[in-house]
């Protein structure tokens, strides 16, 4: 299990592009051990500050479908170090995701970080879960701050994870962040200007 993201994802005709392209020998020679069964305190504190990420499922016609889910930062829980969960508000009402996972349970979700130019990749198996038949899961998964009702738990068990390489990754902040860059500079602004404004006073008053 030297690096079981990709052993699990590398068939035979995943190999046969690695060989074509020349990447094959490189996998085969891997000596490391990338550790993924696990969630550490790494892989928490990311996924804690995270509002949103990717969820790609496969439907019964052979379709891959990627949905992309959004919330307060930490609306995904580590409910443990081998599993994640959500609350699923209701939306669209098109139940895609959930009606694929009912017959096939494997799911892939994509974490970003863009400003830090960080991306987390995770295999799970999803089910749904009634909130109202276990109280102690709804009240780990539900946000009480979020307007929204919730429908379901979706509980994720982890099958692995990796981490992607930096490159190609666009910096890009949302209006909180940048907020929490500009705080400072708008108040050192105010107090330029307040000693402007107190120099002035005291030339126009000789």
């Amino acid at each position: 299990m030297a690096y079981r993201y990709l052993d699990l994802l590398a068939t035979p005709s995943v190999q046969a592009a690695q060989a074509a392209n020349g990447a094959r020998k490189i996998w085969e020679r891997f000596e490391g051990d990338r550790a993924s069964d696990r969630f550490t305190e790494n892989e928490a504190a990311f996924i804690g500050e995270r509002d949103s990420f990717y969820l790609a499922s496969v439907s019964e016609s052979g379709w891959p479908y990627v949905q992309h889910r959004g919330g307060p930062a930490g609306f995904l829980k580590v409910l443990d170090d081998t599993t994640l969960g959500f609350a699923d508000y209701r939306g669209n009402r098109q139940y895609i995701s959930l009606g694929n996972t009912a017959a096939d349970d494997r799911v892939a979700l994509i974490l970003m970080d863009y400003p830090n130019q960080a991306r987390l990749k995770i295999l799970a198996h999803m089910e749904s879960r009634d909130l109202a038949a276990d109280p102690d899961l709804a009240a780990r998964l539900v946000d009480p701050g979020y307007r929204g009702r919730p429908e379901r738990g979706l509980v994720l068990r982890l099958e692995t994870f990796d981490w992607n390489c930096p490159q190609h990754i666009t910096r890009r902040f949302t209006g909180p962040q940048i907020e929490t860059v500009l705080a400072p500079l708008r108040d050192r602004v105010a107090e330029l200007e307040a000693e402007n404004q107190a120099l002035r006073d005291r030339l126009a008053s000789g």
